[in-house]
């Protein structure tokens, strides 16, 4: 069985595509329009309904949200919008001057084999917001340091992330699922 990922983000594909393991996955390059909202479930709802416009299943969509203890959970899944207008280095200027640095990484997959069996996997860290690191990753892996580690998501290796990440939790619950010979009930 082939499991397509719809996505246009070539990390986060490769990087899916590393944990699943054995799962044979391809990509689904199509354009998904985000809604603009503050619950991720809500956002990877409405990209699943999108998806299978175009696709039929089984597909996977990911939405990944930064919820940051100084704005009260802000932004979330609107995190992609604060990063393109302010910047890493401006986050972490924000939440400094705010005098707060916790924060918590969160990773919603949706799976779906057709508009009526769709099911959600939630995976979460938590963090502190530190300033900009060197390193490789994308996003704003440079500035999240995960709670009992000292380096940021940028800074470790592949190996090292996708052992602790929040996509981690969420594609560990979701292969489980595709494995478990319960999943046609």
């Amino acid at each position: 069985m082939t499991l397509y990922f719809a996505t246009g983000n070539k990390n986060k594909f490769s990087e899916v595509k590393s944990m699943l393991g054995n799962i044979e996955l391809e990509m689904l390059e199509i354009y998904l329009p985000e809604i603009q909202e503050v619950d991720l479930e809500e956002v990877v709802k409405a990209k699943l309904s999108e998806t299978l416009k175009h696709c039929r299943g089984p597909v996977i969509v990911e939405d990944t949200g930064l919820y940051l203890e100084c704005l009260s959970g802000l932004p979330g899944p609107l995190i992609k919008w604060f990063e393109e207008r302010m910047g890493l280095q401006g986050i972490y200027d924000m939440c400094k001057k705010l005098g707060e640095d916790a924060a918590v990484a969160r990773t919603i997959i949706g799976y779906a084999e057709s508009q009526n069996k769709i099911f959600f996997f939630e995976g979460k860290i938590k963090g502190k917001i530190v300033p900009p690191r060197k390193g490789k990753g994308f996003g704003w892996d440079a500035i999240f340091i995960p709670e009992g580690h000292d380096k940021a998501f940028s800074e470790m290796s592949s190996e090292e992330k996708n052992s602790v990440s929040m996509r981690w939790k969420a594609l560990s619950a979701l292969k489980e699922f595709l494995e478990s010979p319960q999943k046609n009930h």
